[in-house]
């Protein structure tokens, strides 16, 4: 059949050529036609987002002149005969004379900002954007272009549900989508949604909420069941803006909301950072760059790309300054490095189950040119945001989150760069009914396997399983006053001292401090910090981050899937192995706090002259002891 004409409609006029007045159906105010529509049909005074015709959707996404629609098929109109009150042939012609169209979706081929996609977009004004035959035929023919093409896909949805007017042939439109979807998954094609409302029922349990990236118009609404379903069936009271767009984002549901003026730029940058490409590493540091990071300015075998490979290099010190200095709450945050090191930054939400974690990011970016997945712990630095993000400690969502879209780095084929601070995985009852333990060890067993480069770095506090969740990398570093542990030192010393206050005692018997890791290969790196911290210099500690990413990525990069996996597995498995007999393996001991009498075992060292008493902690000794 002849595609169809792009039908521009954004201009409401009256018959005479001049503009209307509108009524708002968010807030009931008078808008003025022209500006309404100038406005991308959103009013002006409370953001309230009218519904698009396809035609209209395609004209605000894509880049003018880019757009070529696509035929849509041809299906058996009236598969089952079928009358209601009026036989389904009356409403499919109804429809098509309202319209213009001959089913409820377009598909195109264009560009966004620049960018190649491939768009199916649904017209909730043609039968609801029910799913039948033909919608289901055009979203899988879009997908199969898609493939064929190798180019990202962008479904728009609004839609009621299935087209009950074709029985259980409507039902199996959402399972043939389905799998069209996973076609694209195995091709490492990127998929988007863009959820409009409404979208219900047989679309938003198939296709649109299958793709790697779901966005969200404000207030759009998404479920399988609808309200009036809901109260109607069972009964149940539903809470203010259920199955909203900002009640999904909450719910880990959606990715992101972007109002309908910042829809192109979100697309382009997503579009132009996950789009696969061949990898090209960002540049090494420079000797000049490694010698500036290095502790005494002096670049060599023993410093590489601003990363301290040897220990004897780094200087001596009670690990119980280690502890107080990765707690500090001026230490850069995970989305302080993201800010200062990563552009085009797309943060994703949710873990497309129950929730979104606050104390865990993960996104889309570009580090130093190249496309990257981050995710990281994040913190805070007042009292507010701590709270607000439970204090760095992410809950099951959070390891799910940053699973997800670990998952889509690896689709994808983009190194992942993982930023740890973290006293440990949230403890408490939420977090066990949601299987805290089975979402970190799901995480350790995803990382082994990941096919991509992946780097870890400790950037504060490393606490447990919690940290080790988003550890097990090919390479993993740490910054010169971060800390590793199984257990936080108060834990330690209220389990095995019966004393929380001997927590010096504690972080020496237990070596957190990076000379000690580094020593016992736990760590493949430590990447210095400027003098007194890097909290002192934000700046400078996120360039000697920069210099150690891009010095490892360099060599990473270049390395095939096998051959990560299999160096990944190596290096995890020799933790604990027999050491061979010409070498036992040893770990120096610590050395002892000023003052403090000499510890007469490698294993127990001596207790600090002064400790602190219980309670009288700085803000800065962020209390961990809850997980332990």
């Amino acid at each position: 059949m002849t595609a169809p004409v792009l039908q521009h409609q954004h201009r409401p006029e009256g018959d005479d050529g001049t503009s209307v007045w509108l009524v708002c159906d968010g807030c009931r105010r008078m808008i003025y036609g022209r500006r309404f529509a100038r406005g991308g049909s959103v009013c002006p005074e409370c953001g309230w987002h009218a519904r698009l015709t396809a035609a209209q959707r395609i004209d605000l996404l894509l880049d003018a002149d880019s757009v070529e629609l696509l035929d849509t098929p041809v299906t058996a109109a009236d598969p089952l005969h079928f009358i209601d009150t009026r036989p389904y042939t009356d409403r499919l012609r109804g429809a098509r004379a309202a319209t213009g169209m001959s089913e409820g979706v377009l598909v195109a081929r264009g560009t966004i900002e620049g960018c190649p996609v491939v768009t199916a977009v649904m017209d909730f004004r043609f039968l609801g954007g029910s799913l039948g035959a033909a919608v289901g035929e055009a979203i899988t023919g879009a997908c199969e272009i898609a493939l064929r093409e190798r180019t990202p896909l962008l479904l728009v949805t609004a839609s009621g549900g299935a087209r009950m007017q074709e029985g259980a042939l409507s039902l199996m439109q959402m399972a043939k989508t389905a799998q069209a979807i996973g076609q694209l998954d195995e091709a490492g094609i990127l998929t988007v949604s863009l959820v409009t409302d409404p979208t219900f029922g047989g679309v938003a349990a198939s296709f649109a909420t299958l793709t790697d990236v779901i966005i969200a118009e404000p207030g759009a609404r998404l479920g399988f069941a609808g309200a009036r379903v809901i109260e109607q069936t069972i009964r149940q009271t539903l809470p203010p803006g259920f199955q909203t767009a900002e009640f999904l984002l909450e719910h880990g549901v959606v990715d992101l909301i972007s109002p309908r003026a910042a829809l192109r730029p979100t697309l382009g940058r997503l579009l132009s950072v996950a789009t696969r490409r061949q990898a090209t590493a960002p540049a090494p540091a420079t000797a000049a760059a490694s010698a500036a990071a290095s502790p005494d300015g002096e670049a060599g075998g023993h410093v590489s790309a601003g990363v301290v490979r040897d220990p004897a290099r780094l200087a001596e010190r009670h690990p119980w300054e280690a502890v107080r200095l990765a707690r500090r709450l001026g230490r850069p945050s995970a989305l302080d490095y993201v800010g200062a090191l990563v552009e085009d930054w797309t943060e994703l939400h949710g873990d497309r189950a129950a929730a979104d974690c606050p104390a865990m990011v993960a996104g889309l970016g570009r580090f130093d040119g190249m496309p990257v997945v981050v995710t990281g712990t994040q913190k805070g630095h007042t009292a507010a945001e701590l709270a607000a993000r439970a204090y760095g400690m992410p809950s099951p969502a959070g390891y799910r989150k940053a699973a997800r879209v670990m998952r889509l780095a690896a689709k994808l084929g983009l190194p992942v760069i993982t930023l740890i601070d973290t006293a440990g995985a949230h403890p408490g009852i939420e977090a066990e009914e949601n299987a805290q333990a089975v979402a970190i060890a799901e995480n350790l067993r995803l990382m082994a396997g990941l096919p991509v480069p992946v780097v870890a770095v400790v950037t504060g506090e490393g606490g447990s399983g919690g940290a080790l969740a988003l550890a097990v990398a090919d390479r993993v570093l740490m910054c010169a006053n971060a800390i590793y542990s199984v257990i936080s030192p108060e834990g330690c010393a209220a389990i095995l001292w019966k004393d929380p206050a001997a927590g010096p005692d504690a972080a020496a018997a237990l070596r957190v401090d990076a000379r000690a890791l580094l020593e016992a290969g736990i760590v493949d790196g430590v990447i210095p910090e400027p003098d007194g911290g890097a909290d002192v210099d934000p700046l400078a500690a996120a360039d000697a981050l920069r210099a150690a990413l891009a010095g490892t990525l360099a060599d990473l990069v270049p390395l095939d899937p096998p051959t990560l996996v299999s160096g990944r597995r190596a290096r995890f498995r020799r933790f604990g192995a027999p050491a061979p007999a010409s070498a036992p393996a040893q770990v120096p001991a610590p050395a002892p706090t000023p003052g403090a009498a000499v510890p007469t075992s490698p294993t127990v060292p001596a207790l600090p002259a002064a400790r602190p008493p219980t309670g009288q902690r700085s803000t800065a000794d962020l209390d961990d002891v809850r997980h332990s």
